[in-house]
């Protein structure tokens, strides 16, 4: 594959450069962070990436940042439409097409058998200043129910703040979710679970179900092993990806936009996070099942 003739040039030395130096400044672990850009520049040296294409430098180069610790937020991603240079706001713009295009990330809300309500949250865990309206609407609906079906098997990641917010109305009283620490160690943010939700909770006692796939990544992620550690919900369906490091996004060539963890996930409960290990189900079974398998959990543990 070739640049067509409008395609901008690609100095793939430059961009290798500005790569090594961008890793090495703001990934999270310091230590792999200096493996990386030592690789990479390595790697630029013996021509590994001489291409005209940025599609098959940002997988040549996703694939050598991920070969020392297997970090599934580092990559170099390709965007068919030029990005802008601001910071992260090529994934936001993405974001937004999907999120007009799923009423707000809840396509599904459903009664089904017995009073047991199945929601679907995908494909993201959007912006909490575009999803709070929807969610908000979606959990008021289904309150009510006398067990519920949090369906994230399509869901592939996105906003912390909004799994607090979706967590708020799953527990009662506030909760420690989650603590982020820097690349220095030190605590950079703490996740709460809001102290007021707009509508009606579901609460902290009926029956709660999250299905998952090998496609559920990140936030979502977060979602299922926060509510998991808490004892609050039973997780069926299949182990997750795997990705627990809140990342940044820089433009290194207007069809590529690099992406860092930049702090690492700790929970309160286990001390630990799903980093390469991805969430365990309660109950496994393939991701096609799940939602029968809980509906069953659900009418049983009803009855």
């Amino acid at each position: 594959m070739t640049a067509t003739p409008s395609s901008p040039a690609l100095d793939t030395v430059v961009v290798i450069e500005s790569i090594a130096e961008l890793v090495c400044e703001n990934y999270v672990f310091p230590d792999v962070a200096r493996q990386l850009a030592s690789l990479l520049r390595c790697r630029s040296a013996e021509e590994a990436y001489r291409t005209e294409s940025a599609e098959e430098l940002a997988e040549a180069v996703t694939a050598d940042l991920r070969s020392v610790n297997g970090d599934l937020h580092l990559a170099l991603k390709h965007h068919a439409v030029p990005v802008p240079r601001e910071r992260g706001t090529a994934v936001l713009a993405a974001m937004r097409r999907e999120f007009d295009a799923s009423l707000g990330g809840v396509p599904r809300v459903e009664l089904l058998d017995r009073g047991v309500a199945v929601l679907e949250i995908a494909p993201n865990m959007f912006p909490l200043d575009w999803a709070a309206q929807p969610l908000a609407a979606a959990l008021s609906l289904v309150a009510p129910a006398d067990a519920l079906i949090l369906d994230l098997r399509r869901n592939t990641g996105g906003d912390p703040d909004t799994v607090a917010f979706v967590c708020g109305y799953l527990l009662d009283g506030r909760r420690h979710l989650n603590t982020m620490l820097s690349r220095q160690g030190e605590v950079a943010e703490q996740s709460w679970t809001p102290p007021f939700v707009p509508g009606a909770r579901f609460g902290g006692s009926k029956p709660l179900y999250l299905l998952t796939s090998g496609k559920t990544f990140s936030a979502a992620e977060e979602l299922a092993y926060d509510l998991q550690q808490l004892g609050r919900a039973e997780i069926v369906g299949e182990p997750t990806r795997g990705g627990a490091h809140p990342r940044e996004g820089w433009t290194v060539h207007p069809h590529l936009e690099l992406s860092v963890p930049i702090a690492r996930a700790v929970n309160p409960v286990s001390g630990a996070n799903w980093e390469g290990t991805g969430v365990q189900p309660d109950v496994p079974c393939d991701a096609e099942a799940a939602l029968d398998r809980a509906l069953s959990l659900a009418v049983a543990r009803l009855a």
